[in-house]
C-alpha cells in the first residue's frame, strides 16, 4: 500500500525535495509552510496547520497537525443489502466512467457479481465508453439510446440485479453542471426511482473529483452535495501531478470521507484511501 501511495505522490515528493533537499529530524516552521504550499495545500489551511506548532517541528508534531484534518466520521461498512446499489456522480471529464470500471473490477476481485447501469443518457459517448468497459470486464450492462430517460435505466438495472441475484449495482449519472436545475431534478428523480425499485437504494452516492482541479472541484462537490447529499469521494488524476496536498484541502473543505484514490488508467488502479498512510508517505520524504 505504501508503495502505491508513493506512486501517486511521486511528483509531490519531488516538489518537497526542492524545499528540503535532505531528510532531517526537525524542520523549521517556515520550511513546513513551504512544503505544504508546494504540495498544493491551500493557504488558509496551511496557516491553520502551522498555528499551534513550535518554531522547530518534528515528525510527530507534523503528523498530528496533518491528521487533524481527517477527523470526520467515515462509514466504511457496506450493509448487507443485495444488490448493493451505488450511484456515481461527478462532472464530465472527472474520470467517472473509468472509475466505475475500477470499482467493478475491485468487486470482481472480491468474488462479487456486478451489473452496470448507463444512466448518463445525455452523452452517447458515455454510454459507448461504459459499454466497452462492461465488455472488457465481462460484466452485464443496462444501456439505452442517447436522450432516453435515465430513471428508466436505474429501475431496469436494479430490477435485473434483483432477478439475477447480483451483488453490486453501479449506476453512472450525467454530469453537466451548466444546467444545474435540470441536472438536480434529474438526479433527484433517479434517486426516487432507485428507492421505489428497492427500499434504501441507492445505498451509497459516490462523488468523483478530479484532484488536479483545486477549488473548482471543491465547488462542484458542494453543489452536488447540496443537490442530493454525497456519501463519499473518490479522487482521480493525482498520479503524475505535484498536487498531492490537494487531498488535505478537499478533506478539510468538504468534511466527507475519501473512499478511494485513482492511481492510473487501468481497472486495477484504485486504492482505498487511508489518511495515516497518505500522511506518512509525505513525511517519509521530510524526516529521518
Amino acid at each position: 500500500m505504501f508503495k502505491l501511495f508513493k506512486k501517486v505522490l511521486g511528483k509531490t515528493n519531488d516538489a518537497i525535495k526542492e524545499v528540503v533537499a535532505e531528510k532531517k529530524k526537525e524542520i523549521s516552521k517556515e520550511e513546513f509552510e513551504d512544503i505544504l504550499l508546494e504540495a498544493d495545500v491551500n493557504y488558509e489551511l496551511a496557516e491553520r496547520l502551522l498555528e499551534a506548532l513550535p518554531e522547530k517541528v518534528n515528525r510527530l508534531q507534523a503528523f498530528n497537525s496533518m491528521i487533524s484534518v481527517f477527523q470526520y466520521t467515515a462509514d466504511w461498512k457496506e450493509h448487507g443489502a443485495k444488490p448493493y446499489v451505488e450511484m456515481i456522480i461527478g462532472v464530465n471529464g472527472a474520470g467517472k466512467t473509468t472509475t466505475i470500471s475500477k470499482l467493478a473490477y475491485r468487486y470482481q476481485q472480491e468474488g462479487k457479481s456486478v451489473i452496470l447501469g448507463a444512466g448518463d443518457t445525455f452523452r452517447a459517448a458515455a454510454i459507448e465508453q461504459l459499454s466497452r468497459w462492461a465488455e472488457k470486464l465481462n460484466i452485464p450492462i443496462v444501456a439505452t439510446r442517447q436522450g432516453h430517460d435515465p430513471s428508466a435505466v436505474v429501475y431496469d438495472t436494479i430490477e435485473s440485479a434483483k432477478a439475477k441475484g447480483i451483488d453490486h449495482v453501479i449506476i453512472d449519472t450525467a454530469g453537466r453542471l451548466h444546467t444545474q436545475t435540470n441536472l438536480s431534478e434529474e438526479l433527484k428523480k433517479m434517486i426516487r426511482v432507485a428507492g421505489k425499485s428497492m427500499e434504501g437504494a441507492p445505498h451509497r452516492k459516490m462523488l468523483i473529483l478530479d484532484g488536479t482541479q483545486g477549488s473548482s472541484s471543491i465547488n462542484q462537490a458542494k453543489a452536488f452535495d447540496a443537490m442530493i447529499g454525497i456519501d463519499g469521494i473518490i479522487i482521480t488524476k493525482l498520479d503524475g501531478t505535484a498536487k498531492g496536498g490537494s487531498v488535505l484541502s478537499i478533506a478539510d473543505e468538504l468534511q466527507m470521507p475519501i473512499f478511494y484514490i485513482g492511481t492510473g488508467e487501468q481497472p486495477k488502479d484504485l486504492i482505498r484511501f487511508k489518511a495515516n498512510e497518505y500522511i506518512n508517505t509525505i513525511l517519509d520524504e521530510i524526516f529521518i
